[in-house]
């Protein structure tokens, strides 16, 4: 069954993205993000000086060498390239997130992305999977207090 992490209290989703990506292949993991819209193409950028002295390999699903490529961004669900961590950037669940071993969500401050973030939330509980919560608020608040 996946596992679910929230990231929640977030200022800058994009670039938390970015990180949690590095940290993702670190460990060796492949990483898929799923956005629509902007999100993708900020992150698409971003991972082009993360960390700042590099880059993270990544590409789009059809791209020819997708098969070997770490980080793969999507904005509509298509054929995936592996099933290992999916981090979801859209404001919907992914419709294929049951697929992948370990589903990251990243909630902001905005009224709007909690709310949503919220439905997503019980969505998952409610059919039983595990859920790890991580309050980014709270260890800014402890770093800075």
């Amino acid at each position: 069954m996946t596992q679910i992490d929230f990231y929640t209290h977030v200022s800058d989703k994009h670039r938390l993205a970015c990180v949690l990506t590095a940290k993702a292949l670190d460990r060796g993991l492949r990483v898929a993000i799923y956005g629509g819209g902007d999100s993708t193409d900020m992150v698409d950028r971003l991972l082009w000086s993360t960390p700042p002295t590099g880059f993270i390999p990544h590409c789009r699903p059809r791209h020819a060498l997708a098969a070997q490529t770490p980080v793969i961004l999507y904005r509509e669900p298509e054929e995936l390239v592996h099933d290992q961590v999916l981090l979801n950037l859209d404001a919907d669940r992914p419709p294929f997130f049951s697929r992948f071993q370990r589903l990251i969500e990243i909630v902001t401050l905005d009224r709007a992305d909690r709310e949503a973030a919220r439905q997503r939330y019980r969505f998952y509980r409610d059919r039983g999977y595990e859920i790890r919560s991580h309050d980014l608020g709270n260890i800014r608040a402890r770093l800075t207090g």
